[in-house]
């Protein structure tokens, strides 16, 4: 079969090609080579397809960050199933609602996880495989190193670009949705593996190919959220769909010692984060002299915003660094992004788009740049199919205008005169005190600019007389909440400034990075 635009076909053809030696991933001291990690997908694969899974099958992983998440995704795109992510902080009925949904038909799991998988396991009959990683597997389950260890070739397969590949999203509200993605969309959303971040997709697999053999674009690249969200998992796999390496730290948590562990054994240039949840802990382990982030060319954000002198300070101690703030959520990758580098550090986050992204107001018409309009962020071109098994939520996410697809996840934002687009927030979070539209994120970054503040959540809660009050929960050591309200009404309008502070030990936040509001309320007792 010639050129086909799909992640099997890609990487069964990287593994032909990339030196065997080269490292595929890394974790903590653990490295697996190129060759090793071809004979281990492959293995994986044909094992997968031997227990009966079928083309179009669903592959559900429920783990920690390793070696293991993506040879048993790429093992997935060999055997042409569907990935589908699992949240490892789900409860039983929470897990169950995934794997049921999902018609999760093979299942890759940590030893930690197979008693609660044994007390589901009655209730999905579906299930055809499961493999489990360390530990003596239960009953029901194969072990993982010993298949991915075995000598298994990898049967012909016809590879298509429609093959499916899922990222399930938590959302605001409601039970997770599963996000469709075409290979063909999301080869086109990594780049089409373009070897530079900026530069126009490259035009064929030649191309590719060339420069993996060349080592042209093949970068280091330290994924630190967790692969079972899309930010980390797009990461690592664009970094070696380029026959590069993915790097990840072992550990239940973040610590910015781990960072610099990293950087020096094994000099990443790529690095990509979560706002100020990563990127604050980094600075402050920088500024107290105990690492190093030398060896990084780029530092991306994905999923949240975060602040300009955070970015800032990060720069102070890497000036060669470019960071990278990428718009985009699980149904709408590359919105568009910012650059910061030493010559512009700390100015506010604007972020460039191509032709495919838009503002449109509240008649599905763009807005005018410049206008002050402030509407919804669209994306079309390479955009996802919909949610699985959710046509009502896929229509109202995914509506067709006059004739085009649009992705529009609920980021409403503001367009310049310049082109440029200056993020709001999400609407399902967006407070109204009085009438007013109080976006949360705003009001955060803003929190954040105060010297004691490290982190910050804003919310609104229900008020006789406004509606709905703004309040927040700051994380600080100690700060001054007077000192602290009376910066707020410095720098933001009077309805925008919370009416009442809570000061907390820590933030709460998902392993991702991404804000817990719920939590966060209860917090406050509210």
């Amino acid at each position: 079969m010639g050129e086909v635009r799909n992640m099997g076909w890609i990487f069964n053809r990287l593994g032909e090609i990339v030196p065997p030696e080269r490292p595929a991933l890394i974790h903590g001291d653990h490295v697996t080579s190129w060759g090793d990690f071809n004979r281990r997908t492959d293995a994986l694969s044909a094992r997968m397809i031997a227990a009966g899974a079928a083309p179009g099958d669903k592959l559900g992983l429920l783990m920690r960050n390793s070696p293991a998440y993506l040879e048993s995704t790429v093992a997935a795109f060999k055997a042409r199933l569907t990935h589908v992510n699992i949240n490892f902080r789900y409860t039983g009925e929470e897990l169950f609602y995934i794997l049921d949904n999902s018609d999760a038909a093979v299942l890759v799991h940590d030893a930690e996880f197979a008693g609660i998988i044994e007390s589901l396991k009655p209730r999905l009959p579906h299930l055809k495989f499961i493999l489990q990683i360390g530990g003596e597997p239960h009953q029901f389950a194969q072990n993982y190193e010993s298949t991915a260890s075995a000598a298994l070739p990898l049967p012909p397969q016809d590879y298509s670009p429609d093959d499916l590949f899922f990222i399930y999203t938590g959302g605001t509200t409601g039970m997770p949705k599963g996000v469709m993605w075409d290979h063909d969309a999301l080869w086109a959303v990594m780049g089409n593996g373009t070897p530079v971040v900026g530069q126009p997709p490259l035009e064929s697999f030649t191309e590719l190919f060339a420069n993996t053999v060349a080592g042209i674009g093949v970068n280091r690249v330290m994924v630190l959220p967790p692969l079972m969200h899309g930010t980390g998992l797009l990461t690592g796999i664009s970094a070696i769909a380029k026959g590069g390496t993915a790097i990840t730290v072992p550990g239940h948590g973040f610590e910015p010692e781990d960072v610099f562990a990293m950087c020096a054994n094994h000099a990443p240039d790529f690095a990509i984060i979560v706002g100020d949840a990563f990127a604050r802990p980094i600075l402050r382990g920088l500024d107290a002299g105990l690492g190093s982030i030398a060896s990084l060319r780029y530092m991306v954000s994905s999923g949240t915003m975060w602040s300009p002198e955070v970015k800032a300070g990060l720069l102070r101690h890497n000036p060669a660094m470019i960071i990278l703030d990428s718009l985009g959520s699980s149904e709408s990758v590359g919105l568009g992004v910012a650059a910061q580098s030493a010559a512009n550090a700390g100015e506010a986050t604007r972020f460039m788009h191509d032709e495919n992204t838009l503002v449109l107001d509240e008649d599905m018409r763009p807005v005018v740049p410049g206008s002050g309009v402030m509407g919804k962020i669209a994306r079309t071109g390479a955009i996802p199919r919909g949610y699985y098994k959710d046509p009502v939520k896929s229509a109202a996410t995914f509506p067709t205008v006059d004739g085009k697809r649009y992705s529009i996840p609920g980021d409403f934002a503001t367009i310049d005169a310049d082109g440029s687009i200056i993020l709001l927030g999400r609407g399902s979070q967006c407070i109204n005190t009085a009438g007013e539209k109080v976006f949360p994120e705003e009001v955060e970054e803003m929190l954040k600019t105060h010297p004691a503040v490290d982190d910050a959540l804003v919310f609104g809660v229900a008020d006789e007389k406004w509606g709905q009050r703004v309040m927040a929960v700051v994380e600080s050591a100690g700060v001054d909440t007077v000192a602290l309200l009376a910066h707020a009404r410095a720098h933001l309008a009077a309805y925008k400034t919370p009416k009442h502070i809570v000061v907390v030990a820590k933030v709460p936040r998902a392993p991702n990075g991404k804000a817990d509001y719920a939590a966060a309320r209860l917090m406050a007792g509210v």
